[in-house]
Protein backbone atom coordinates (compact mmCIF):
# COMPACT_ATOMS: atom_id res chain seq x y z
CA UNK A 1 0.00 0.00 0.00
CA UNK A 2 1.80 3.22 -0.84
CA UNK A 3 1.68 6.23 1.64
CA UNK A 4 1.60 9.87 0.42
CA UNK A 5 1.71 13.00 2.45
CA UNK A 6 -0.26 16.27 1.52
CA UNK A 7 1.02 19.88 2.93
CA UNK A 8 -1.35 22.64 2.66
CA UNK A 9 0.52 26.26 3.62
CA UNK A 10 -2.02 28.54 3.77
CA UNK A 11 -2.35 31.83 5.73
CA UNK A 12 -3.26 31.32 8.83
CA UNK A 13 -1.88 27.22 9.47
CA UNK A 14 -0.03 24.81 7.89
CA UNK A 15 -1.31 21.25 7.66
CA UNK A 16 0.02 17.39 6.90
CA UNK A 17 -2.02 14.90 5.83
CA UNK A 18 -0.96 11.35 5.75
CA UNK A 19 -3.02 9.24 3.65
CA UNK A 20 -2.94 5.37 2.28
CA UNK A 21 -3.65 4.85 -1.51
CA UNK A 22 -6.00 2.01 -2.25
CA UNK A 23 -6.10 0.30 -5.29
CA UNK A 24 -8.97 1.57 -7.55
CA UNK A 25 -8.69 5.07 -7.27
CA UNK A 26 -9.62 5.32 -3.56
CA UNK A 27 -7.64 6.94 -0.40
CA UNK A 28 -8.27 7.11 3.17
CA UNK A 29 -6.29 9.64 5.62
CA UNK A 30 -4.64 7.40 8.46
CA UNK A 31 -3.09 10.86 10.14
CA UNK A 32 -2.95 14.63 10.37
CA UNK A 33 -1.85 17.46 12.13
CA UNK A 34 -2.17 21.14 11.84
CA UNK A 35 -0.28 23.99 13.35
CA UNK A 36 -1.46 28.15 13.32
CA UNK A 37 1.74 29.63 11.25
CA UNK A 38 0.03 32.80 10.97
CA UNK A 39 2.65 33.65 7.55
CA UNK A 40 0.41 36.36 6.74
CA UNK A 41 0.03 38.33 9.90
CA UNK A 42 1.04 42.20 9.23
CA UNK A 43 2.28 40.98 5.73
CA UNK A 44 -0.02 44.13 4.03
CA UNK A 45 2.68 46.60 5.57
CA UNK A 46 5.32 46.11 3.28
CA UNK A 47 4.70 42.72 1.28
CA UNK A 48 7.14 40.82 3.38
CA UNK A 49 6.64 37.82 5.44
CA UNK A 50 8.09 38.81 9.24
CA UNK A 51 11.21 36.54 9.99
CA UNK A 52 9.44 35.38 13.44
CA UNK A 53 6.93 33.72 11.15
CA UNK A 54 9.25 32.10 8.28
CA UNK A 55 11.29 30.77 11.63
CA UNK A 56 7.62 29.30 12.79
CA UNK A 57 7.02 27.73 9.57
CA UNK A 58 10.17 25.97 9.08
CA UNK A 59 10.12 24.42 12.41
CA UNK A 60 6.25 23.20 11.51
CA UNK A 61 7.65 21.75 8.55
CA UNK A 62 10.77 19.81 10.00
CA UNK A 63 8.25 18.65 12.25
CA UNK A 64 5.92 17.43 9.19
CA UNK A 65 9.11 15.88 7.83
CA UNK A 66 9.82 14.37 10.90
CA UNK A 67 6.23 12.71 10.92
CA UNK A 68 6.30 11.82 7.30
CA UNK A 69 9.84 9.52 7.60
CA UNK A 70 8.40 8.16 10.95
CA UNK A 71 5.73 6.68 9.04
CA UNK A 72 7.40 5.53 5.49
CA UNK A 73 5.81 8.32 3.09
CA UNK A 74 6.74 7.89 0.00
CA UNK A 75 5.69 11.10 -1.45
CA UNK A 76 5.14 14.67 -0.30
CA UNK A 77 2.90 16.91 -2.00
CA UNK A 78 3.13 19.95 -0.85
CA UNK A 79 1.54 23.72 -1.67
CA UNK A 80 1.76 26.80 -0.69
CA UNK A 81 -0.97 29.88 -1.32
CA UNK A 82 -1.97 33.83 -1.39
CA UNK A 83 0.53 34.50 1.62
CA UNK A 84 3.43 32.51 -0.29
CA UNK A 85 2.08 33.72 -3.46
CA UNK A 86 2.40 37.77 -2.56
CA UNK A 87 5.31 37.66 -0.57
CA UNK A 88 8.36 39.65 -1.75
CA UNK A 89 10.70 37.16 0.30
CA UNK A 90 8.93 34.00 -0.54
CA UNK A 91 11.81 32.43 -2.63
CA UNK A 92 14.25 32.46 -0.34
CA UNK A 93 11.62 30.78 2.34
CA UNK A 94 11.22 27.92 0.09
CA UNK A 95 14.63 27.68 -0.99
CA UNK A 96 15.88 27.22 2.56
CA UNK A 97 12.67 24.85 3.30
CA UNK A 98 13.99 22.54 0.08
CA UNK A 99 17.68 22.81 1.30
CA UNK A 100 16.63 21.87 5.23
CA UNK A 101 13.13 20.09 5.23
CA UNK A 102 13.90 18.24 1.87
CA UNK A 103 10.45 19.73 1.00
CA UNK A 104 9.75 21.35 -2.42
CA UNK A 105 6.75 23.59 -2.07
CA UNK A 106 4.91 24.43 -5.08
CA UNK A 107 3.37 27.81 -5.11
CA UNK A 108 -0.27 27.46 -6.18
CA UNK A 109 -1.61 29.86 -8.74
CA UNK A 110 -5.45 31.18 -8.21
CA UNK A 111 -6.40 29.31 -10.89
CA UNK A 112 -4.93 25.99 -9.57
CA UNK A 113 -5.94 26.39 -6.03
CA UNK A 114 -9.57 27.00 -6.95
CA UNK A 115 -9.52 23.97 -9.11
CA UNK A 116 -7.96 21.97 -6.59
CA UNK A 117 -10.76 23.23 -3.89
CA UNK A 118 -13.29 22.74 -6.54
CA UNK A 119 -12.28 18.85 -7.03
CA UNK A 120 -12.15 18.69 -3.09
CA UNK A 121 -15.89 19.29 -3.21
CA UNK A 122 -17.42 18.47 -5.85
CA UNK A 123 -15.85 14.72 -5.53
CA UNK A 124 -16.95 14.62 -2.05
CA UNK A 125 -20.68 16.29 -1.90
CA UNK A 126 -23.66 15.39 -4.22
CA UNK A 127 -24.61 19.27 -4.79
CA UNK A 128 -25.05 19.67 -8.68
CA UNK A 129 -25.17 23.76 -8.42
CA UNK A 130 -23.08 25.48 -5.90
CA UNK A 131 -21.41 28.59 -4.77
CA UNK A 132 -17.92 26.93 -3.32
CA UNK A 133 -16.84 29.75 -0.39
CA UNK A 134 -13.03 28.56 0.95
CA UNK A 135 -11.75 31.15 2.94
CA UNK A 136 -8.33 31.79 4.30
CA UNK A 137 -6.03 33.87 5.83
CA UNK A 138 -5.02 36.17 3.06
CA UNK A 139 -7.52 35.35 0.44
CA UNK A 140 -11.35 34.16 -0.21
CA UNK A 141 -12.02 31.83 -3.30
CA UNK A 142 -15.10 31.81 -4.62
CA UNK A 143 -15.82 29.08 -7.02
CA UNK A 144 -19.35 29.17 -9.03
CA UNK A 145 -20.41 25.87 -10.93
CA UNK A 146 -23.08 24.12 -12.28
CA UNK A 147 -23.65 20.52 -13.61
CA UNK A 148 -20.48 19.97 -12.39
CA UNK A 149 -18.68 22.35 -14.62
CA UNK A 150 -16.74 25.48 -12.92
CA UNK A 151 -18.59 28.47 -14.48
CA UNK A 152 -16.58 31.27 -12.56
CA UNK A 153 -14.33 31.61 -10.33
CA UNK A 154 -12.41 34.30 -8.31
CA UNK A 155 -9.69 35.05 -5.68
CA UNK A 156 -10.33 37.73 -3.46
CA UNK A 157 -7.23 39.17 -1.82
CA UNK A 158 -8.78 39.79 1.54
CA UNK A 159 -9.01 36.76 4.73
CA UNK A 160 -9.67 36.50 7.88
CA UNK A 161 -6.28 37.50 9.13
CA UNK A 162 -5.59 40.11 6.63
CA UNK A 163 -9.07 41.92 7.46
CA UNK A 164 -8.32 41.83 10.91
CA UNK A 165 -5.18 43.09 10.44
CA UNK A 166 -6.63 46.05 8.14
CA UNK A 167 -8.91 47.07 11.16
CA UNK A 168 -7.12 46.02 13.84
CA UNK A 169 -5.68 49.39 15.41
CA UNK A 170 -8.94 51.33 15.26
CA UNK A 171 -10.30 52.51 18.52
CA UNK A 172 -14.02 51.54 17.18
CA UNK A 173 -16.72 49.50 19.46
CA UNK A 174 -16.99 45.46 18.02
CA UNK A 175 -20.21 46.49 16.35
CA UNK A 176 -18.73 49.46 14.50
CA UNK A 177 -15.89 47.78 13.31
CA UNK A 178 -17.90 44.77 11.97
CA UNK A 179 -19.74 47.56 10.13
CA UNK A 180 -16.49 49.10 8.23
CA UNK A 181 -15.24 45.56 7.79
CA UNK A 182 -19.06 44.85 5.94
CA UNK A 183 -18.90 48.19 3.86
CA UNK A 184 -14.98 47.40 3.25
CA UNK A 185 -15.86 43.48 1.74
CA UNK A 186 -19.40 44.84 0.13
CA UNK A 187 -17.00 47.34 -2.46
CA UNK A 188 -14.29 44.17 -3.02
CA UNK A 189 -17.44 42.39 -3.98
CA UNK A 190 -19.26 44.89 -6.06
CA UNK A 191 -16.28 44.17 -8.55
CA UNK A 192 -17.03 40.71 -9.29
CA UNK A 193 -20.29 40.98 -11.49
CA UNK A 194 -21.19 37.51 -11.60
CA UNK A 195 -21.73 37.21 -7.98
CA UNK A 196 -25.28 38.63 -9.14
CA UNK A 197 -25.79 36.53 -12.08
CA UNK A 198 -26.03 33.62 -9.80
CA UNK A 199 -29.01 31.47 -10.77
CA UNK A 200 -31.46 30.14 -8.75
CA UNK A 201 -31.11 26.89 -6.49
CA UNK A 202 -27.84 27.42 -6.51
CA UNK A 203 -26.02 25.84 -3.26
CA UNK A 204 -24.14 27.59 -0.86
CA UNK A 205 -20.98 25.35 0.49
CA UNK A 206 -18.49 26.51 3.27
CA UNK A 207 -14.54 24.98 2.59
CA UNK A 208 -11.96 26.49 5.75
CA UNK A 209 -11.41 26.41 9.11
CA UNK A 210 -13.66 29.27 9.94
CA UNK A 211 -16.54 27.55 8.56
CA UNK A 212 -15.69 24.32 10.99
CA UNK A 213 -15.68 26.49 13.74
CA UNK A 214 -18.85 28.23 12.47
CA UNK A 215 -20.25 24.00 12.27
CA UNK A 216 -19.22 23.66 16.01
CA UNK A 217 -20.89 26.75 17.59
CA UNK A 218 -24.14 25.71 15.71
CA UNK A 219 -24.19 22.14 16.93
CA UNK A 220 -23.58 22.83 20.60
CA UNK A 221 -26.12 25.27 20.28
CA UNK A 222 -28.64 23.24 18.74
CA UNK A 223 -26.94 20.34 20.81
CA UNK A 224 -26.58 18.09 17.56
CA UNK A 225 -25.66 15.01 18.65
CA UNK A 226 -23.60 14.09 15.77
CA UNK A 227 -19.98 15.52 15.59
CA UNK A 228 -19.27 14.94 11.90
CA UNK A 229 -18.20 18.54 9.97
CA UNK A 230 -18.42 17.25 6.41
CA UNK A 231 -22.17 18.10 5.12
CA UNK A 232 -23.24 19.91 8.00
CA UNK A 233 -26.12 22.21 7.16
CA UNK A 234 -27.16 25.77 8.54
CA UNK A 235 -29.93 27.72 8.10
CA UNK A 236 -28.90 31.10 6.86
CA UNK A 237 -31.39 32.40 9.79
CA UNK A 238 -29.19 30.63 12.79
CA UNK A 239 -25.93 32.01 10.82
CA UNK A 240 -27.24 35.65 10.94
CA UNK A 241 -28.39 35.72 14.90
CA UNK A 242 -24.52 33.18 15.17
CA UNK A 243 -23.08 36.46 13.53
CA UNK A 244 -25.88 39.66 15.35
CA UNK A 245 -24.07 37.84 18.40
CA UNK A 246 -20.94 37.62 17.55
CA UNK A 247 -20.05 41.19 16.17
CA UNK A 248 -20.81 42.62 19.11
CA UNK A 249 -18.30 41.01 21.19
CA UNK A 250 -14.68 42.21 22.62
CA UNK A 251 -11.88 39.59 21.85
CA UNK A 252 -11.99 38.42 25.48
CA UNK A 253 -15.41 37.33 25.43
CA UNK A 254 -15.27 36.38 21.51
CA UNK A 255 -12.43 33.93 23.06
CA UNK A 256 -15.07 32.11 25.85
CA UNK A 257 -17.25 31.07 22.90
CA UNK A 258 -17.71 27.17 22.83
CA UNK A 259 -16.96 25.47 19.63
CA UNK A 260 -14.56 28.24 19.29
CA UNK A 261 -10.91 27.49 18.85
CA UNK A 262 -8.96 29.58 20.58
CA UNK A 263 -6.34 30.10 17.40
CA UNK A 264 -9.09 31.80 15.34
CA UNK A 265 -10.87 33.83 18.11
CA UNK A 266 -9.27 36.71 17.10
CA UNK A 267 -9.60 36.63 13.55
CA UNK A 268 -13.03 34.78 13.31
CA UNK A 269 -15.37 38.05 13.82
CA UNK A 270 -13.72 39.54 10.68
CA UNK A 271 -14.66 35.77 8.67
CA UNK A 272 -18.29 35.95 9.74
CA UNK A 273 -18.32 38.98 8.20
CA UNK A 274 -16.79 38.13 4.87
CA UNK A 275 -19.26 35.12 4.97
CA UNK A 276 -22.19 37.80 5.85
CA UNK A 277 -21.19 39.55 2.96
CA UNK A 278 -20.97 36.84 0.79
CA UNK A 279 -24.36 35.31 1.76
CA UNK A 280 -26.19 38.63 1.18
CA UNK A 281 -25.01 38.48 -2.38
CA UNK A 282 -28.20 35.64 -3.10
CA UNK A 283 -30.79 34.71 -1.18
CA UNK A 284 -29.56 31.40 0.28
CA UNK A 285 -31.61 29.36 2.18
CA UNK A 286 -28.54 27.08 3.99
CA UNK A 287 -24.56 26.80 4.24
CA UNK A 288 -23.45 23.01 3.72
CA UNK A 289 -20.17 22.66 5.35
CA UNK A 290 -17.53 20.79 3.51
CA UNK A 291 -14.68 18.95 5.40
CA UNK A 292 -13.11 18.78 1.83
CA UNK A 293 -11.36 21.01 0.03
CA UNK A 294 -7.90 21.11 -1.60
CA UNK A 295 -5.88 18.97 0.23
CA UNK A 296 -8.75 16.31 -0.87
CA UNK A 297 -8.57 17.81 -4.09
CA UNK A 298 -4.45 17.03 -4.01
CA UNK A 299 -5.76 13.16 -2.91
CA UNK A 300 -8.49 12.63 -5.69
CA UNK A 301 -6.47 13.73 -8.04
CA UNK A 302 -3.47 11.45 -7.10
CA UNK A 303 -5.68 8.18 -6.62
CA UNK A 304 -8.17 8.71 -9.36
CA UNK A 305 -6.70 10.51 -12.16
CA UNK A 306 -9.43 10.80 -14.13
CA UNK A 307 -11.13 13.12 -11.64
CA UNK A 308 -9.09 15.91 -13.91
CA UNK A 309 -10.95 15.47 -16.83
CA UNK A 310 -14.60 14.84 -15.28
CA UNK A 311 -15.43 14.53 -11.39
CA UNK A 312 -17.07 11.20 -10.11
CA UNK A 313 -20.29 10.13 -11.37
CA UNK A 314 -21.94 8.90 -8.12
CA UNK A 315 -20.21 10.28 -4.89
CA UNK A 316 -21.64 8.12 -2.67
CA UNK A 317 -20.82 5.14 -4.61
CA UNK A 318 -17.10 6.04 -4.67
CA UNK A 319 -17.30 6.64 -1.11
CA UNK A 320 -18.81 2.94 -0.21
CA UNK A 321 -16.26 1.13 -2.60
CA UNK A 322 -13.75 3.31 -0.42
CA UNK A 323 -15.31 1.11 2.42
CA UNK A 324 -15.69 -1.69 1.14
CA UNK A 325 -11.67 -1.89 0.35
CA UNK A 326 -10.86 -0.50 3.93
CA UNK A 327 -12.76 -3.00 6.07
CA UNK A 328 -11.95 -5.95 3.23
CA UNK A 329 -15.35 -6.29 3.25
CA UNK A 330 -16.08 -9.56 0.94
CA UNK A 331 -17.42 -7.48 -2.29
CA UNK A 332 -19.67 -10.22 -4.08
CA UNK A 333 -21.60 -10.72 -1.08
CA UNK A 334 -22.29 -7.25 -0.23
CA UNK A 335 -23.30 -6.25 -3.72
CA UNK A 336 -25.44 -9.62 -4.00
CA UNK A 337 -27.41 -8.44 -0.60
CA UNK A 338 -27.71 -4.75 -2.02
CA UNK A 339 -29.70 -6.30 -5.20
CA UNK A 340 -31.78 -8.59 -3.21
CA UNK A 341 -32.57 -5.73 -0.91
CA UNK A 342 -33.62 -3.11 -3.95
CA UNK A 343 -35.85 -6.23 -5.15
CA UNK A 344 -37.18 -6.83 -2.16
CA UNK A 345 -37.61 -3.00 -1.15
CA UNK A 346 -39.51 -1.63 -4.88
CA UNK A 347 -41.98 -5.36 -3.99
CA UNK A 348 -42.95 -4.30 -0.67
CA UNK A 349 -43.69 -0.63 -1.96
CA UNK A 350 -47.27 -0.92 -1.68
CA UNK A 351 -46.85 -1.33 1.96
CA UNK A 352 -44.07 0.28 3.35
CA UNK A 353 -44.98 3.38 1.08
CA UNK A 354 -41.33 5.32 1.33
CA UNK A 355 -40.28 8.09 -0.39
CA UNK A 356 -36.98 7.76 -2.05
CA UNK A 357 -34.52 9.31 0.05
CA UNK A 358 -34.46 6.07 1.89
CA UNK A 359 -33.32 4.14 -1.20
CA UNK A 360 -29.60 5.70 -0.32
CA UNK A 361 -29.93 4.71 2.90
CA UNK A 362 -30.59 1.10 2.49
CA UNK A 363 -27.92 0.89 -0.14
CA UNK A 364 -25.14 2.13 2.43
CA UNK A 365 -26.45 -0.10 4.97
CA UNK A 366 -26.57 -3.36 2.33
CA UNK A 367 -23.04 -2.67 1.21
CA UNK A 368 -21.45 -1.89 5.02
CA UNK A 369 -23.98 -4.31 6.86
CA UNK A 370 -20.66 -6.65 7.45
CA UNK A 371 -18.10 -3.73 7.75
CA UNK A 372 -18.29 -4.96 11.18
CA UNK A 373 -16.44 -7.82 10.91
CA UNK A 374 -13.50 -6.22 10.74
CA UNK A 375 -13.26 -6.20 14.52
CA UNK A 376 -15.11 -10.05 15.33
CA UNK A 377 -18.02 -11.86 13.84
CA UNK A 378 -19.94 -12.26 17.29
CA UNK A 379 -22.13 -8.78 17.56
CA UNK A 380 -20.61 -7.83 14.02
CA UNK A 381 -23.94 -6.21 13.25
CA UNK A 382 -23.46 -3.65 16.48
CA UNK A 383 -19.65 -2.99 15.51
CA UNK A 384 -20.80 -2.25 11.57
CA UNK A 385 -23.08 0.43 13.60
CA UNK A 386 -20.03 2.51 14.97
CA UNK A 387 -18.03 1.93 11.72
CA UNK A 388 -20.80 3.38 9.23
CA UNK A 389 -22.23 5.86 11.97
CA UNK A 390 -18.20 6.97 12.34
CA UNK A 391 -17.01 6.43 8.18
CA UNK A 392 -17.20 10.43 6.98
CA UNK A 393 -19.20 8.87 3.98
CA UNK A 394 -19.30 11.35 1.05
CA UNK A 395 -22.20 11.97 -0.70
CA UNK A 396 -24.78 11.84 1.85
CA UNK A 397 -26.87 13.35 4.23
CA UNK A 398 -26.52 13.18 7.96
CA UNK A 399 -29.62 12.29 8.55
CA UNK A 400 -29.40 9.59 6.07
CA UNK A 401 -25.78 8.28 7.33
CA UNK A 402 -27.34 7.67 10.83
CA UNK A 403 -30.76 5.89 9.45
CA UNK A 404 -28.29 3.62 7.58
CA UNK A 405 -26.17 2.97 10.72
CA UNK A 406 -29.16 1.90 12.57
CA UNK A 407 -30.51 0.15 9.11
CA UNK A 408 -27.06 -1.85 9.88
CA UNK A 409 -27.22 -3.24 13.27
CA UNK A 410 -30.50 -4.36 13.11
CA UNK A 411 -29.43 -6.47 10.01
CA UNK A 412 -29.75 -9.83 12.18
CA UNK A 413 -33.01 -8.99 13.74
CA UNK A 414 -34.31 -5.34 14.02
CA UNK A 415 -35.22 -5.66 17.71
CA UNK A 416 -31.26 -5.66 17.82
CA UNK A 417 -31.60 -1.79 17.24
CA UNK A 418 -31.08 0.33 20.32
CA UNK A 419 -33.92 2.25 21.20
CA UNK A 420 -32.20 4.42 23.90
CA UNK A 421 -29.62 5.03 20.85
CA UNK A 422 -32.23 6.10 18.63
CA UNK A 423 -33.30 8.75 21.22
CA UNK A 424 -29.94 10.18 21.12
CA UNK A 425 -30.53 11.44 17.81
CA UNK A 426 -34.19 12.96 18.25
CA UNK A 427 -33.03 16.40 17.38
CA UNK A 428 -31.86 14.75 14.05
CA UNK A 429 -34.42 12.06 12.99
CA UNK A 430 -38.30 12.04 12.57
CA UNK A 431 -40.67 9.40 13.38
CA UNK A 432 -40.86 8.80 9.91
CA UNK A 433 -37.22 7.90 10.13
CA UNK A 434 -37.48 5.72 12.96
CA UNK A 435 -40.44 3.77 10.95
CA UNK A 436 -38.07 3.37 7.76
CA UNK A 437 -35.53 2.01 10.14
CA UNK A 438 -37.04 -0.94 11.07
CA UNK A 439 -38.67 -1.43 7.82
CA UNK A 440 -35.50 -1.03 5.83
CA UNK A 441 -33.54 -3.33 8.73
CA UNK A 442 -36.08 -6.63 8.00
CA UNK A 443 -35.46 -6.02 4.60
CA UNK A 444 -31.97 -6.05 4.86
CA UNK A 445 -32.28 -9.07 7.16
CA UNK A 446 -34.18 -10.84 4.63
CA UNK A 447 -31.78 -10.09 1.53
CA UNK A 448 -28.59 -11.61 3.67
CA UNK A 449 -30.50 -14.43 4.74
CA UNK A 450 -31.27 -14.85 0.93
CA UNK A 451 -27.43 -14.93 0.52
CA UNK A 452 -26.80 -17.37 3.71
CA UNK A 453 -24.05 -19.22 1.99
CA UNK A 454 -22.23 -16.33 -0.27
CA UNK A 455 -22.68 -18.23 -3.17
CA UNK A 456 -25.40 -16.16 -4.87
CA UNK A 457 -27.51 -19.15 -5.05
CA UNK A 458 -30.85 -17.36 -5.16
CA UNK A 459 -30.51 -15.04 -8.20
CA UNK A 460 -34.01 -12.97 -8.07
CA UNK A 461 -37.36 -13.10 -5.90
CA UNK A 462 -41.02 -11.77 -6.32
CA UNK A 463 -43.58 -10.67 -3.82
CA UNK A 464 -47.15 -11.38 -4.05
CA UNK A 465 -48.96 -9.28 -1.26
CA UNK A 466 -51.93 -11.67 -0.63
CA UNK A 467 -54.50 -10.22 2.15
CA UNK A 468 -52.59 -10.69 5.25
CA UNK A 469 -49.85 -12.59 4.06
CA UNK A 470 -46.87 -11.53 1.42
CA UNK A 471 -45.34 -14.64 -0.27
CA UNK A 472 -41.77 -14.39 -1.83
CA UNK A 473 -41.06 -16.27 -4.71
CA UNK A 474 -37.65 -17.21 -4.88
CA UNK A 475 -35.58 -17.62 -8.26
CA UNK A 476 -32.39 -19.60 -7.69
CA UNK A 477 -29.60 -22.01 -9.91
CA UNK A 478 -29.39 -24.85 -7.09
CA UNK A 479 -30.52 -25.99 -3.50
CA UNK A 480 -31.44 -22.83 -1.41
CA UNK A 481 -33.19 -24.68 1.60
CA UNK A 482 -30.90 -22.94 3.73
CA UNK A 483 -30.98 -19.45 2.64
CA UNK A 484 -34.88 -20.20 2.70
CA UNK A 485 -34.75 -21.00 6.13
CA UNK A 486 -32.64 -18.71 7.48
CA UNK A 487 -35.01 -16.12 5.95
CA UNK A 488 -38.51 -17.14 7.39
CA UNK A 489 -36.61 -16.79 11.01
CA UNK A 490 -37.65 -13.12 10.39
CA UNK A 491 -41.06 -13.79 9.91
CA UNK A 492 -41.97 -12.39 13.32
CA UNK A 493 -39.53 -9.63 12.90
CA UNK A 494 -41.63 -8.83 9.40
CA UNK A 495 -45.05 -9.19 11.01
CA UNK A 496 -44.04 -6.79 13.21
CA UNK A 497 -42.99 -4.25 11.00
CA UNK A 498 -45.13 -4.47 8.05
CA UNK A 499 -48.37 -6.34 9.95
CA UNK A 500 -48.50 -8.97 7.33
CA UNK A 501 -47.27 -12.91 7.66
CA UNK A 502 -44.30 -13.55 5.51
CA UNK A 503 -44.29 -16.74 3.56
CA UNK A 504 -40.92 -17.86 1.02
CA UNK A 505 -41.48 -20.25 -1.77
Amino acid sequence: MEKIAVIDIGSNSARLVLVNILDGGHFVVFDELKETVRLGQDMDWDGFIKPQRLVEAKKTLSMFRRLCDANHVEKIFAYATAAIRRAKNAKGFLDDIAMTCGIKIKVLTEEEQCQLIYQGVVNSIDIPKGLIMEMGGSSTNLIYYNRKNIVHSVSLPIGAVTLTDMFKNQADAPEERARKMEEYVMGELEKVPWLAQIEPETQFIGVGGAFRNLGRISRMIKKYNFAQTHNYEIDVKEFDVIYKQIRKLDLDSTMKIKGLSSGRADIFPSALAIMSCVLSSQKYQRITISGCGLREGVMFRYACPSIMEKPLPDVLGHSIETQIKYFDINAEHAQHVYDLSMLLYKQLKVLHKMPRMYLKVLRVAAYLHDAGMRIKYYNHHLHSYYMILNSNLYGISHRELICAAFVASGHRKSSDIDVNELAKYKGILTQEDIDAIKKLAVILSISESLDRSMSGVVTGLSCDVLGDSVIVKTESEGDCALEVKDALSMANEFQAAYGKRLELL
